[in-house]
């Protein structure tokens, strides 16, 4: 039986999931946008392109959340929770935060690092010992099967961490990719455990070599069994004693309880003829009023604004919140270091290209890209036409969810609609365009330009003084 399993029964007491009074408990401080750099004026341009979709019915609703210098300076609700529903989007709505889930999953597995259970070059068999048989597709042979070889050397931890270690993902049916079409008719992200889904993956064909490209993949879920087997906890007990009670993320979870039930945004899909928002058709294994039996650490969280939010400013302030530290300032650098080689292309920013991988196109951005622990890293932003500072880091999700993090100008921004594939690439490009013109007061303190490949890794030290580490 899995540890999650063992953990069900007893997990709603332990982490406390009922309702909770909005906007009381973790709340950021707030600020007026003149307050820290921004023009009050201009940052209306966000809230009219979001309303502007609404108008259009390009979306139900949404939240976005603005932060510079460790205050809320735009907090704002758009539209609808539901179509079919008179009440308004609230403010701490629900959504599928989907793949926002993987730096998520990247905390909790730097967590372990920062307790000496891994380092970035393990061999990931270290710890995964199913994954020592593991084949790669070098051809096919008369009736259309793949040919198998043997990897020439097991993947290593940096590269499961960065999307390099060559598996595949299974999310749709690729046509391009044999790898994926195995995965996908395997059913990998329908496993009914993560070992299961472990067991799975050890049988299947690789994408590609370890180590030779940047591929969209399963890395993330596999990590979420790794923090099992290094922690003996479920992946879920884990998040929340290490990461979402002390952030206070109140509302982040794998399911959502019934007495939160009234706050879950709706999810929609476009008619591929009309355009118009239907709703979204999704198996069971999507079903999140219940404990899900192989808690995604890819993409199975939910979560707010408000509470993505908190984990936002944790990062961006080098591991600790409220005077209580998650990271150590060094390892949360790590996370934000570009650990590609300059020939490595990221081909999504976890919204776009994801549902329908066969028919991917650039994203905005993807110029000038680079990939940390769990994050894209803005390596370049004059290169990718990004307004944004360097060793920005970012993510989205597959329902609509996208997010960055600027060190550099000490400011993120949070944005939450539902709806499968987002609203194209586009709007995370046009938030990110009204946000950087909105802001007029120049940064108080310059991030250090992520270099094009990673340096070894910190030497792992003490706590630096400045909050007590949760362990």
């Amino acid at each position: 039986m899995s540890l999650w399993r063992k953990s069900v029964g007893a997990l709603a007491g332990f982490l406390g999931l009922t309702a909770a009074h909005p906007g009381v408990a973790g709340a950021l401080p707030r600020a007026k946008p003149e307050a820290v750099g921004f023009s009050s004026e201009k940052l209306k341009r966000v809230d009219e392109t979001m309303q502007r979709l609404v108008d259009q019915g390009q979306i139900a609703g949404g939240v976005t959340l603005l932060a510079r210098h460790g205050k809320v300076v735009s907090q704002t609700s758009y539209g609808k929770r539901a179509l079919d529903q008179p009440e308004a989007m609230p403010a701490d709505a629900i959504f599928r935060i989907r793949s926002e889930t993987k730096p998520v999953t990247g905390v909790a597995m730097l967590i372990l690092y920062d307790e000496g259970r891994w380092k970035l070059d393990d061999p990931i068999t270290k710890f995964i010992p199913e994954f020592e048989g593991l084949r790669v597709a070098s051809g096919v042979d008369a009736s259309g099967r793949p040919i198998l070889s043997p990897i020439s050397r097991p993947p290593t931890m940096r590269e499961l961490m960065t999307h390099t270690a060559g598996f595949a993902y299974g999310i749709a049916d690729d046509p391009g990719s044999q790898a994926d079409q195995a995965y996908y008719r395997a059913g990998v992200l329908q496993s009914d455990s993560l070992f299961s889904m472990v067991q799975k993956i050890a049988g299947l064909p690789m994408y590609a070599e370890p180590g030779k490209l940047w591929r969209y993949s399963v890395a993330a879920d596999i990590q979420g069994l790794i923090v099992e087997r290094l922690s003996g906890q479920a992946l879920p007990v884990f998040m929340q004693q290490r990461i979402f009670k002390p952030l206070k993320m109140k509302d982040t979870a794998f399911w959502v309880p019934a007495d939160k039930a009234a706050r879950l945004a709706a999810i929609y899909d476009a008619d591929p003829v009309t355009g118009k928002l239907v709703p979204a058709v999704e198996g069971g294994w999507r079903d999140v009023t219940r404990p899900p039996p192989a808690p995604s650490g890819g993409g199975g969280l939910l979560s707010t604004a408000g509470d993505f939010a908190r984990f936002a400013q944790m990062i961006l302030n080098g591991g600790d919140l409220d005077g209580v530290r998650v990271l150590e300032p060094e390892t949360v650098a790590m996370m934000r270091l570009n650990h590609l080689p300059p020939s490595f292309q990221v081909t999504t920013d976890g919204t776009s290209g994801v549902l329908k991988p066969g028919q991917q196109k650039a994203f905005p951005f993807a110029l000038g890209m680079g990939y940390g622990i769990d994050v894209a890293v803005a390596v370049d932003p004059a290169a990718s036409g990004a307004p944004v500072g360097p060793g920005t880091i970012s993510w989205g999700g597959s329902a609509g969810t996208w997010f960055w993090i600027d060190p550099a100008n000490d400011l993120f921004f949070v944005g939450m609609i539902q709806r499968l594939g987002g609203v194209g690439p586009g709007l995370d490009a046009e938030t990110r365009k009204w946000v950087y013109q909105a802001l007029e007061r120049p940064p108080v303190r310059q991030a250090a330009n992520t270099p094009p490949h990673a340096p070894p890794a910190p030497a792992k030290g003490g706590s630096s003084g400045r909050a007590p580490s949760i362990r």
